[in-house]
């Protein structure tokens, strides 16, 4: 009886310095693999390692392109000299605003001097044929004059008359006057606008076949530019005219201006690989300025295909793979085929549904889980 006391009394110390000791955390449940599902227990510390966001159905798609500005070629003149010369004066500077006809500058030339007096010899040629052909004719009357010699009147006042003609149609064409031989030639500006660009000073002497290839004056309307773009064979295929188009300058930043596609060229440039692409803006407070680089966006339509973060999909062999977050700690790898990828984001043509969730960060730790378990 003794002996069974203490034996009691040893297990009811032992029972209480068990009772004393707290309990060790058991170890979680290792993931379970079943074909391509992999399950994690609830509470297991790799659903920390694992991002997941649901696949978005897109109709239409954000582009962007990086362009420049450049001067409206519908509404800009670059003004040449057609003659050489030497710059008498300057009458109008970059920045200033122009009328149609406004003399910009004034020009010695030998060759205007020489187009003037031919347009004054060929008028005073031309005055004495008319009078000759009036002694001719009255001659004629009184029949002392033949009649060849009448005819003969009347085709030199034809021919001087033309060649007077001629001569001060060319002198109109050049802007020069005809009443006096000065030899100035005045440069005028063809249209309304704003000087822009000058490219002469005083006293330059001047050559045509030596003219800058941006002319003498550029003439042009800043408050509405044209934007060129390059665009991959790929995207100009979505690219039509007409298409809205937000700008924003890369330099500065500010507000974006909307913009119009006007012009998508037929042909690929056989360098670059890239598609011509031209537009117009408006640019009334003339904030923006031609050569300036700038970002362009425009939304296009797409097909109804969810898409997901480019992380989300994974190359394995020759396809593509996502894996669907089926909820609960359960991930299934899926195979999908592949449709347009943009600004970071991949459409599913085939193979998930809009409002399924995909993996995005964890894929590996996933695939691997997957390999071990063959």
């Amino acid at each position: 009886m003794r002996k069974l006391g203490y034996a009691l009394a040893a297990a009811g110390v032992l029972a209480l310095a068990a009772c004393g000791k707290p309990q060790e955390a058991r170890a979680p449940a290792a993931p379970r693999v079943a074909g391509d599902t992999v399950s994690f227990a609830p509470g297991s510390p790799q659903l920390a390692e694992i991002a997941s966001a649901p696949a978005e159905l897109r109709r239409e798609r954000l582009m962007r392109f990086s362009g420049r500005l450049v001067w409206d070629e519908d509404r800009t003149v670059r003004v040449f000299a057609p003659f050489g010369g030497r710059v008498l004066e300057l009458r109008e500077h970059a920045g200033d605003a122009v009328k149609a006809g406004q003399v910009l500058a004034l020009i010695a030339s030998p060759d205007v001097g020489q187009a003037q007096a031919d347009a004054a010899r060929a008028e005073q040629d031309h005055a004495l044929a008319l009078r000759n052909l009036d002694r001719v004719r009255e001659l004629a009357e009184h029949e002392v004059a033949s009649q060849k010699d009448l005819d003969a009147a009347r085709a030199d006042a034809a021919r001087t008359g033309a060649e007077q003609e001629r001569a001060a149609a060319r002198l109109k064409v050049y802007g020069a006057a005809a009443q006096s031989v000065d030899g100035r030639l005045p440069l005028r500006s063809p249209i309304d606008g704003v000087v822009v660009e000058r490219h002469l000073n005083p006293g330059q002497e001047l050559r045509p076949d030596a003219a800058p290839p941006e002319g003498l004056f550029v003439i042009s309307d800043p408050t509405r530019l044209w934007f060129a773009l390059d665009v991959s064979e790929a995207d100009a295929a979505a690219l039509r005219k007409g298409a809205e188009v937000r700008l924003s300058p890369i330099a500065t930043g500010g507000e974006p201006v909307a913009g119009r596609i006007t012009y998508v060229s037929d042909m690929v440039d056989p360098q670059t690989r890239t598609v011509k692409v031209r537009g117009e803006l408006e640019n009334p407070g003339r904030r923006l300025r031609a050569e300036m680089y700038v970002t362009a966006e425009l939304k296009v339509p797409v097909a109804a295909h969810p898409a997901v973060p480019a992380s989300a999909v994974f190359l394995r062999g020759e396809r593509e793979y996502v894996f669907v977050d089926a909820g609960g700690g359960k991930f299934e790898r899926r195979s999908v085929r592949l449709g347009d990828a943009h600004a970071g984001m991949q459409e599913i043509a085939q193979g998930l549904a809009a409002g399924e969730k995909v993996v995005t960060d964890g894929s590996l730790l996933l695939e691997k889980l997957l390999e071990d378990a063959k």
